[in-house]
């Protein structure tokens, strides 16, 4: 499809020996969000990982085939990764705010990427980027506050912003709420759902019921293939493969 935003073409990853994506192939569509879901294990944070080249930060790891992001292949040699990871951004299962304040958690990465930039043009972001995770109005009085004292909900909202502020294209997220009681994942997932308008989310999730409420599309992966991927509400009521039915209704997994 020409208008997807991510597409992988045969993708192959191996740890050393262990063969752990296995011809990967599938079109993440813009603006829309993707759910990945699976049995432990089976590949699914791998495959997250391969779309901001994380995993190129552990030893023995190869990589064959292609991923397309807006067309580009970001697996080449030549790639320039500082540029990828500032638009394919990463929301991880625990939220991981900087030991900062709020204010320096947002403009981090707008300082490391623009050097003298204005308190002024840093203020701005810091307000856009609040707003647009809906903390602005509990957390315009503590910008000086440790990032280290909100909530885990908030903090896992900052780390969103955090990746606004970059202007990221494409907001991974890897079990986002798994540590989050349900009120708070109930907030992040809203959150999510008015994100989508502005970017392109992939989500891992254990939570199929989330995958459910949440996502437009679903990839169903097992021992590091891609079993079935397609529009969640078929993937949910009308699986084309046995192996997804299995998992879907608890047979397994």
């Amino acid at each position: 499809m020409t208008n997807s935003k991510i597409v992988t073409q045969n993708l192959n990853l191996w740890y050393a020996d262990f063969h752990a994506l296995k011809d990967i192939n599938a079109n993440f569509e813009p603006n829309k969000i993707t759910a990945i879901i699976g049995p432990s294990g089976c590949g699914k944070s791998t495959m997250l990982r391969v779309f901001n080249r994380m995993n190129d930060l552990i030893e023995g790891v190869k990589t064959s085939g292609k991923v397309l992001v807006d067309g580009i292949d970001i697996l080449d040699l030549d790639a320039d990764l500082v540029k990828l990871r500032k638009e394919v951004g990463m929301v991880f299962q625990r939220p991981n705010p900087f030991p900062l304040s709020i204010y320096e958690n947002i403009v981090f990465g707008e300082k490391v990427h623009s050097e003298n930039i204005k308190k002024d043009k840093l203020d701005e972001i810091v307000e856009a980027s609040l707003k647009s995770v809906l903390l602005w109005d509990e957390l315009k009085n503590r910008l000086k506050e440790s990032a280290l004292r909100l909530s885990l909900e908030q903090k896992q909202r900052l780390c969103i912003a955090r990746l606004i502020a970059v202007k990221s294209d494409v907001l991974l997220m890897d079990e986002p709420c798994s540590t989050l009681d349900p009120q708070a994942t109930a907030k992040i997932e809203e959150l999510m759902r008015e994100l989508k308008n502005n970017y392109t989310i992939i989500v891992v999730t254990h939570n199929m019921q989330q995958a459910a409420r949440v996502s437009d599309d679903t990839g169903f992966m097992l021992l590091g293939e891609l079993v079935e991927f397609g529009k969640t509400q078929d993937i949910f009521t009308a699986p084309k493969d046995k192996k997804t039915e299995d998992y879907i209704t608890g047979r397994y997994g």
